[in-house]
């Protein structure tokens, strides 16, 4: 772990891996909901760091985050979101090769793990969600899609994302989903937080 200050008010805190930045930043949500957090304006996770910002004393802060000890994200029992998937996207196929499995078995292969929203990004809406093992890595679509439909489930590298709207891609698209991850008209708009667990499901199951 290591503090970095950013500005007069805020930190990056620099995590060995994505692991290590999730289960950081469940403990500092933890914290800050318990009331024993300093006040911050923003806690921001990204890939391998956490940001906090608006932060009174920052050096104060980064000393005292290097003492915590701070839980596995396995030790932590927070509710999973379940979402309806119909494994049927256009590259399906392709990751079925890549995976040397069939289709069916790249659906069955991808509901059974279960999933972290590790940061977001991209677009309102849009969740990287880490739990595949790493030997189902895929690389992106040499030539992304100009347009990419609402809904779509795709996976690049280590992370699995959905489309919240219509826009170009470059994700290996293997399903699809009915739910709305974005609406301004709701409270939180983000079905997605970083943090939140997520279950796939494939209709008719």
């Amino acid at each position: 772990m290591r503090s970095l200050p950013v500005g007069d008010r805020a930190l990056l805190i620099e995590l060995a891996d994505a692991e290590e930045a999730g289960a950081l930043h469940a403990e500092l949500m933890r914290r800050r909901a318990a009331g024993a957090l300093p006040p911050v304006r923003e806690i921001v996770p990204a890939a391998r760091t956490v940001l906090l910002d608006g932060l009174d004393d920052p050096g104060r802060f980064a000393r005292e985050v290097l003492e915590w000890v701070v839980p596995p994200l396995t030790a932590r029992p927070e509710a999973v979101i379940d979402i309806p998937v119909r494994y049927d996207g256009p590259d399906l196929a392709e990751v079925a090769a890549l995976w040397e499995v069939t289709q069916e078995e790249v659906a069955a292969i991808h509901s059974a793990a279960e999933f972290r929203v590790a940061f977001c990004g991209f677009a309102p809406g849009f969740g990287y969600l880490t739990g595949l093992p790493e030997r189902y890595r895929v690389p992106r679509r040499a030539t992304p899609r100009t347009a990419v439909p609402p809904g779509s489930l795709g996976l690049a590298g280590p992370y699995t994302g959905i489309y919240p709207r219509s826009s170009p891609g470059g994700w290996q698209l293997i399903g699809r989903t009915e739910l709305e991850l974005w609406d301004p008209r709701r409270e939180p708009a983000a079905l997605l937080a970083p943090g939140t667990r997520v279950r796939f499901v494939p209709e008719g199951r």
